[in-house]
Order: C-alpha cells, then sequence, then structure tokens
C-alpha cells in the first residue's frame, strides 16, 4: 500500500514537473504574430523574454519548420552581410531583430534563446511580403513622447476584423477608451481605414514596444517617453576664448557653452534664440521701399531736367561785350571822343533756325557828345550882365 502510494506521489509529481515546464515554455517568449511589409523596406520585430534569459544567447532562426530552420543573426555574433541585426535590451527583457531589404522569400522566423544542455525556447513569427502598400502599417515604427503629454499613433488598414491597441506583455485596448498600466488611453476612426490611438499623460515607464492590430496583421511601434527639452541661451561680449561643458541634471541635458567669452545655456526645448527671420522680413520690405524711392526720384529728376532743357534758348549765341570809355582831350577841343561799338551775334550752323533768327543782325551804338563850348558861352554872357 506504501509503495503503492509513493509511486502515485511521484508521478503525480512529475506531472506537475511536467506541466510548469510546459505553461513555462508557452510564456517565455511573447512576439507578434504576422506583420505585413512591403518588399526591399525593413521591418523591426522585438521579443519579450523572462527574467532567467537576461543573461542567455539570444537569436533569430529563419525557416518555417524549428528543425530545418538556419540562424540568421545572434546577440554574441554578428551579421556579416548586413541583412539582420539583434541588440538586447536587458533592463526591458526584450530583445529586437532588424531584417533588411525584405524579399518574398523571408517569410518565417523564429524568436528564440539558447537553454545551455536543453532545448532552446522560441516563438515564430510571421512576415507577409507585399509588392504593394501593407496591409497595416504606421506611419514611424519608432516615435517619441514627452513626460506628461499626449502622443498619437495612426495605423493605417485595409483589412477587415477587430482593431486594437496592445503593449507587448500586457494588456490590450479593443473599445474607443482605456487604459494600459495607468496611461488613458483614447481611440477612433474618424478617418477612412485610419485606426487613430491616442495616449495620454505620459510616463517614462510608457517607453517599450507596443503593437496595432487589425484581424490577424500586427505591426510594432516603439514608444520612448523622455522629459521636453528645453533651451535657453544667453549671451555676453566676445573676445578671446571657447569653452564647452555639459551638465546633467533630472533627466535634463544642458549645454554651456562658452565662446570668446559668450556664455550659451542650450537645452533642446524652447531656444530663447536670436531668429534671422525677424530681421531678413523687415530689411526686404525696407530695401523694396528705397528703390522705388530711388526710382521715383529719378523719373522725376528726368522730367526736370527736360523741362529745364525746353526753357534754354533755340539759338546759340554768343555776346561780345565791348567797353565804351571816352578819350580825355585839351579843353579847346570836345570833351569826348565818341567811340562806336558793335555788337554782333555769333552765328552758328544750324538747320533748324528760322529765317528772321539766321539773317538778323543786332547792331547797337552809343553816341556821347558832351561840349564844354556851351558852359563857356554861358559864363561869358553871365559876366557881361
Amino acid at each position: 500500500m506504501f509503495e503503492v502510494y509513493s509511486l502515485t506521489g511521484m508521478a503525480a509529481h512529475l506531472i506537475i514537473l511536467l506541466l510548469f515546464s510546459v505553461l513555462k515554455g508557452v510564456h517565455s517568449i511573447t512576439t507578434v504574430s504576422k506583420v505585413s511589409v512591403e518588399a526591399g523596406k525593413s521591418i523591426s520585430i522585438p521579443c519579450l523574454y523572462e527574467s532567467q534569459y537576461i543573461n542567455h544567447v539570444k537569436y533569430l532562426c529563419e525557416g518555417y519548420y524549428w528543425n530545418f530552420c538556419r540562424y540568421a543573426v545572434k546577440t554574441n555574433k554578428a551579421d556579416p552581410s548586413g541583412k539582420y541585426s539583434i541588440s538586447d535590451d536587458k533592463n526591458q527583457k526584450v530583445f529586437t531583430v532588424t531584417i533588411n531589404q525584405l524579399a518574398h522569400k523571408n517569410t518565417d522566423y523564429w524568436c528564440a534563446v539558447e537553454i545551455n544542455g536543453e532545448v532552446d525556447d522560441k516563438q515564430y513569427f510571421q512576415l507577409s511580403v507585399t509588392t504593394g502598400t501593407p496591409s497595416l502599417y504606421v506611419d514611424h515604427q519608432r516615435i517619441t513622447g514627452y513626460i506628461g503629454k499626449s502622443i498619437t499613433i495612426r495605423c493605417h488598414h485595409s483589412n477587415s476584423g477587430e482593431m486594437k491597441w496592445c503593449r507587448l506583455g500586457r494588456n490590450c485596448v479593443t473599445g474607443s477608451s482605456g487604459s494600459i498600466d495607468g496611461t488613458t488611453l483614447t481611440a477612433h476612426m474618424r478617418d477612412p481605414n485610419v485606426f487613430t490611438v491616442t495616449m495620454s499623460g505620459l510616463k517614462s515607464e510608457d517607453s517599450g514596444w507596443y503593437w496595432c492590430a487589425k484581424g490577424d496583421i500586427q505591426i510594432p511601434v516603439y514608444l520612448t517617453v523622455t522629459e521636453k527639452p528645453n533651451t535657453i541661451m544667453i549671451s555676453t561680449a566676445s573676445t578671446v576664448s571657447r569653452t564647452t561643458h555639459t551638465v546633467a541634471g533630472s533627466e535634463t541635458i544642458i549645454k554651456m557653452e562658452q565662446w570668446n567669452n559668450s556664455t550659451v545655456v542650450e537645452n533642446k526645448e524652447n531656444r530663447v534664440s536670436f531668429d534671422p527671420m525677424i530681421l531678413i522680413i523687415p530689411l526686404s520690405v525696407l530695401i523694396w521701399i528705397v528703390i522705388v524711392v530711388l526710382l521715383i526720384w529719378f523719373i522725376l529728376r528726368r522730367k526736370q531736367s527736360k523741362a529745364d532743357s525746353s526753357v534754354t534758348p533755340t539759338a546759340e549765341e554768343e555776346i561780345i561785350y565791348s567797353d565804351v570809355r571816352p578819350k580825355k582831350r585839351s579843353l579847346a577841343k570836345v570833351d569826348k571822343e565818341v567811340t562806336y561799338s558793335e555788337v554782333r551775334p555769333k552765328e552758328k550752323s544750324s538747320a533748324k533756325r528760322s529765317f528772321a533768327e539766321s539773317e538778323m543782325e543786332i547792331l547797337y551804338s552809343s553816341v556821347v557828345t558832351k561840349q564844354r563850348m556851351e558852359r563857356h558861352t554861358r559864363r561869358s554872357v553871365t559876366s557881361v550882365v
């Protein structure tokens, strides 16, 4: 009786161990099941593993049958062809494989973890390689959000089925609202063939792999949540040297740069700096105004020159001036001699002059005859009287 009981207990113990190992194998690696990708493009696939595999070698195996698949890339051995790459994030316990230049023959793969002395853990996924637009895709497979802010993801689809947004290894949201790890999530399909997901009140813990699903097709999306950067620039007079300092604090990196005695504090958000466009636009307007004013001035100056030229005489004449001076003589003779002076215009040949202008000569004469004899006669008469 005791022996039967011992055998029964041993059998039950073995069954429990077997069930535990089976369940453990089922849940040891988690990944997507089917992804639609355009031929010639690249895709990154996340593979979530359990804590006991942190220090194990991870790899990607290509082929439909596990026993006949071939190593594509391993964490301890890079792919020399560059078609495959792999990285291991031990903090989040996720290794990521990237497949480049996809072809129609690249469709069946396994995420796997090496187990020394035992059968390796693995999980199968399939790629649906299309010649045109994939049946489900996102604008960017890697996106960045900021702590306390919101982020929106647009999942474009052309196939039928239930739409949902899930976090790798966690829960999914299928309706118009819900939450994942305490982060509020809303979803809608207002645009045709677009499933829009908005995550609000982001936390740093929300960083990780998610996936959008429509029917049996999924597309992985990696979200990075970080502090929103700020930028402050302080500038002083410059003269001599340049020094660069980097200060890190509270998840914000501030870059302080001294250049020619100038101090610049930089951090990538709101840049309090000088924008050249502030001067370019007014300067362009000012240049146009100056050009217009100069053009108007030139036109007015030209008109004024034409008006002045029309006032000048048509006949170009040269005037010869001559002085008339009396020649002194004795009292017995006449006081002055008259000197005649003639002023003639110097005519120039011009086909356009009128007859009167071309033939006319102007003669000026001056006669001065002042005799002193008249004075003597007057004096004699006065004496007689």
